[in-house]
């Protein structure tokens, strides 16, 4: 059975589809793999088959390039409530008021010529929002669940009789206007999901245009995290942070990838440097078991350090069984949280044993007297080193050898280096 738009799988009339076929296989399919109530789809799905990310489709030409222009006008959301998981709509729609000629004034600067849909939390707030727009000089319209004109008012903005088209959350799935080139999101959100459809209805390609610029406003909020540009095409969470303070210091509309690529270097230089200082404790750490991080960084594993659990059984403890087999690889499995990370990590040891590669003991000893990246020789090249220094009595370097500069020799056929 194949379960469309699997994001909602957690809600109760799925639930109840899925009870029914409780016996089939279920195959889920969605374009926005979140959950706003925070529920993970590892409760129904036990594994990921296949992904396409925006930013894959954007770089192949299936989608069009998103900029973000990032307007520096603060609105507080600090009194706004929750419900479900996110923001209460009659909550924002009263926060939002006091802004709308504001956000009017500054659309003015950046969609007078663009094609735009503007999301807003209530009826009343987008019908009030239209009216301003229309002040303000624009060709606006609105519709909502109960516009008895809507298909006329829908057919009237894809040719192009509207400029602007303001809804409250009637547009989010099930709509396409390829030609929308301009989205502006008044309905701040926590839900990826949400965030993801909404953006969405400007990614169509379209004949002649060039890109999808998305109007990104500073929400001021003290408890919650927002969605923002960033989080479209970032995975790692603090790149998505470092990418988001970049944009709101830029005065002009920034290419999501441009930027995203811009983060990611900021992030690994910021964090190359607190890394050497842990990593430098790990070295010198007493003790028998290696600590994750230092084997990960010496073998260079980027997707091992940045993990992060998707599925229910991977956000779950790691088993006695998983647990013993790190400790059987020399690894310290109080530093692993959960049984994905320590799943992939065994996987990946057992692999690197396979293809006769360093163990992390041998790192952890090598790396603890200088030498750099162990976690790249082969297990014999470690092994002839760490004989060497053993046959010196272990406080000595063999003559000769600069420990952070060394390379070791391809292994003879004998295997060793002597």
């Amino acid at each position: 059975m194949t379960l469309a738009e699997a994001h909602h799988c957690i809600s109760s009339s799925y639930q109840k589809i899925l009870e029914y076929f409780k016996d089939a296989k279920v195959l889920g399919v969605t374009a926005t793999p979140d959950r706003g109530d925070m529920k993970n789809l590892g409760e129904v799905f036990q594994s990921l088959a296949y992904e396409y990310t925006l930013p894959k489709a954007i770089k192949e030409g299936y989608l069009t390039p998103i900029k973000a222009q990032t307007i520096p006008l603060k609105l507080d959301l600090t009194g706004v409530g929750t419900q479900a998981g996110d923001f209460k709509t009659s909550d924002l729609g009263t926060a939002l008021d006091p802004y709308l000629y504001q956000i009017a004034e500054e659309m003015s600067k950046y969609c007078k010529n663009r094609k735009t849909v503007v999301f807003l939390p209530l009826v009343k707030t987008s019908q009030k929002f239209r009216d301003i727009l229309n002040e303000q000089g624009f060709k606006a319209a609105e519709v909502n669940g109960n516009s008895n004109d809507r298909t006329e008012i829908l057919k009237d903005f894809e040719e192009d009789r509207y400029n602007v088209l303001c809804n409250s959350m009637l547009l989010t799935e099930g709509w396409d206007c390829p030609s929308v080139d301009c989205v502006v999101v008044l309905r701040p959100t926590k839900v990826r999901a949400l965030y993801s459809q909404m953006v969405g209805r400007g990614t169509r390609l379209h004949p002649g245009k060039e890109s999808l610029l998305l109007l990104d406003f500073l929400w001021h909020t003290e408890r919650h995290e927002l969605c923002r540009p960033a989080h479209l095409i970032c995975e790692n969470e603090e790149v998505a942070k470092k990418m988001t303070e970049n944009m709101e210091t830029a005065a002009y509309p920034v290419d999501l990838e441009e930027a995203e690529q811009q983060a990611s270097e900021d992030v690994v230089a910021q964090r190359e440097e607190a890394l050497a200082k842990q990593l430098k404790e790990m070295k010198n750490r007493k003790g028998r078991l290696v600590d994750p991080l230092q084997f990960e960084l010496s073998i260079q594993a980027e997707n091992l350090t940045n993990y992060v659990p998707a599925f229910g059984w991977e956000m779950g403890p790691a088993s006695d069984k998983q647990i013993k087999a790190l400790e059987k690889f020399g690894i310290n499995p109080d530093e692993i949280n959960n049984a994905g990370k320590a799943k992939i990590l065994l996987d990946r040891l057992t692999k690197r044993q396979n293809e006769g590669l360093a163990r992390p003991r041998q790192i952890k000893q090598l790396e603890a007297r200088g030498f750099q990246h162990v976690g790249t020789w082969t297990f014999q090249q470690a092994s002839n080193m760490i004989s060497r220094i053993a046959a010196l009595g272990w406080n000595r370097i063999p003559p000769g050898i600069v420990p952070n500069e060394y390379i070791p020799p391809a292994e003879t056929e004998g295997g060793s280096e002597w």
